[in-house]
């Protein structure tokens, strides 16, 4: 049900309200807060790419497999997922500046330990763990990071504060090529070391920003978080591997199965609980209930278009490391200039406008730039990654705020948690099906242009395989090994080859389309109404 202005509840948070009074000093400054905020959470999205940068110098120095180094990227991003929701409600039990403050040494702590890794047998087990501590203090600090900035900004001007915290650390992704290739010229361990001092100045930050400290001392559901820590956890897993176990692989379907078994049963348990870890009925609201709708089939295009984008720039367009960032940079230029016009949106007119503009914008973008990658042009290309990004900027931070504003009975913290929960398993869901999207077209065109040159079916079938399995991203940097006939036509047809693996990415950037498309439709079911005062509980 959506609302205009809440009938009852606690007005907005101010210096001078029982209990919600800022640290001694003064209300706090909401530029240094939001800076603050913005420090901490950048570290968290410059890691989710820059791994990858330097994963060819991490498995040559530490003689880790490939399948190795995936788990590296995977630990990460799936203990993240398995406990942003424990994350949400920790920053409501304990305060969202402590739990941003304590994330915050997490992660930065163990980000150290993994520039620090050994050589040796233990070099595989210390990196995968470590980085998995690396997702917990991320899980930490970004819902109550989000929350801080919730807390010290007005209903009436959080929609600009967030469209900039949005639209800043959303950038902050196309860096980790950019910053990642820079280091790892000089050692890879600066990948992880350089989260040291963008942290301490976050934790300078929000000292001097004298933050308002609140908390609900409420009891922690623990059997709660453990079931959606291994449900998550199980389905991130599954679909994560899909593309190294396939599709009919039992191992795949079975931690899906279990996992979405263990998330139902989560969701009856919920219900039961008297302090859940996730207060359910905040669905009952129709405008929340849209707002998570919309960000999870945007999700499903945002963040795996910083790969499939990456890749087909290396690949097709035989662009370097540093060259596939500068591509991704037309996306987040539309992505950026157009947030700062979705919040502006959003204060004025509320979500309903910014959603139904972004998600058709997005739409058409992503189908006009899948249309041109077989030009095999950045030129040709600039103008429809731009749409696409800023179809994406508008509608991120209206759809996010207007979600946690409405958090009824429910705090900050935890529908933080709940959307970012939301944003990554429609991650997960989106690299995992255009990734087999991929693979599957690329083998199927690849063996048909060697059958072409005259490679037998079978051995056109095996080396199309093999050339798909292989992309990693630097695909051009190097010929295809081997000797014998195959091999030879192989290198003969790397033009052909690459044109394939851009038709390819057409139905990739197609399904992105598709996905916006649905966010378009879903909008309509908004309500449309605003809120213009803090909900109750807050």
């Amino acid at each position: 049900m959506g609302r205009d202005i809440p009938e009852k509840g606690a007005p907005g948070p101010t210096s001078s309200d029982p209990g919600t009074a800022g640290r001694p000093g003064g209300p706090p400054n909401q530029g240094l807060a939001l800076a603050a905020m913005l420090f901490a959470v950048s570290m968290t999205f410059i890691d989710q790419t820059i791994v990858a940068i330097a994963a060819p110098d991490i498995i040559d120095e530490l003689g880790l497999t490939s399948s190795q180094m995936q788990w590296v990227v995977n630990a990460y991003l799936l203990t993240l997922a398995a406990f942003f929701a424990l994350g949400g409600r920790l920053s409501d039990i304990f305060g969202h500046r402590r739990v941003m403050l304590t994330g915050t040494l997490v992660f930065v702590i163990a980000s150290a330990l993994c520039g620090a890794v050994p050589d040796g047998d233990f070099a595989q087990a210390w990196l995968i763990g470590f980085r998995a501590v690396q997702g917990i203090g991320a899980a930490l600090m970004f819902p109550a990071a989000l929350a801080v900035v919730i807390a010290v900004f007005p209903v009436e001007r959080r929609g600009r504060a967030l469209a900039l915290f949005f639209g800043i650390s959303g950038a902050l992704t196309a860096i980790g090529p950019l910053l990642g290739g820079w280091l790892t010229a000089w050692t890879w361990r600066a990948i992880f070391w350089v989260n040291v001092p963008v942290a301490v100045i976050a934790i300078v930050l929000a000292l001097l920003a004298r933050i308002p400290e609140r908390s609900r001392r409420e009891p922690l559901d623990l059997p709660g978080a453990a079931l959606v820590a291994v449900g998550m956890g199980l389905t991130v897993l599954g679909l994560q591997q899909s593309s190294t176990w396939g599709w009919d692989s039992v191992a795949t379907w079975a931690c899906i199965a279990v996992g979405l078994v263990v998330l139902a049963v989560f969701c009856r348990f919920e219900l039961r609980t008297r302090f859940p870890l996730i207060k359910l009925r905040v669905f009952r609201d129709l405008a929340f209930s849209v707002d998570n709708a919309v960000l999870f089939f945007a999700m499903m295009a945002f963040v795996p278009v910083f790969f499939f984008a990456s890749v087909y720039a290396q690949v097709s367009l035989s662009a370097s490391p540093n060259q596939a960032a500068l591509y991704l940079l037309y996306f987040f230029i539309g992505f950026g200039l157009a947030s700062q016009w979705g919040g502006r949106i959003l204060d004025k007119r509320g979500a309903r406008p910014a959603m139904k503009l972004g998600t058709a914008l997005g739409a058409v973008g992503f189908a006009l730039w899948a249309g041109k990658l077989t030009t095999l042009s950045m030129h040709d290309q600039w103008l429809y990654a731009a749409m696409a990004g800023a179809g994406i900027g508008l509608l991120l931070a209206p759809a996010s705020t207007d979600a946690v504003n409405r958090a009824i009975d429910a705090s900050y913290g935890e529908v933080t948690g709940i959307t970012q929960t939301v944003r990554n398993f429609a991650a997960s869901i989106g690299l995992a099906v255009y990734g087999t999207l991929l693979t599957h077209t690329t083998i199927t065109k690849v063996d048909e242009t060697l059958r072409d040159k005259g490679v037998p079916e079978g051995a056109s079938r095996d080396a199309a395989e093999s050339i798909a399995q292989s992309v990693t991203g630097q695909g051009d940097s190097r010929g295809p090994s081997g000797s014998g006939p195959v091999a030879e036509t192989v290198r003969d047809s790397m033009s052909a080859i690459r044109m394939d693996f851009a038709e390819a990415n057409q139905w990739v950037f197609y399904g992105m389309a598709i996905a916006l498309g649905i966010a378009f439709l879903i909008s309509l079911r908004h309500p449309g109404t605003r809120v213009t005062k803090e909900p109750s509980g807050q």
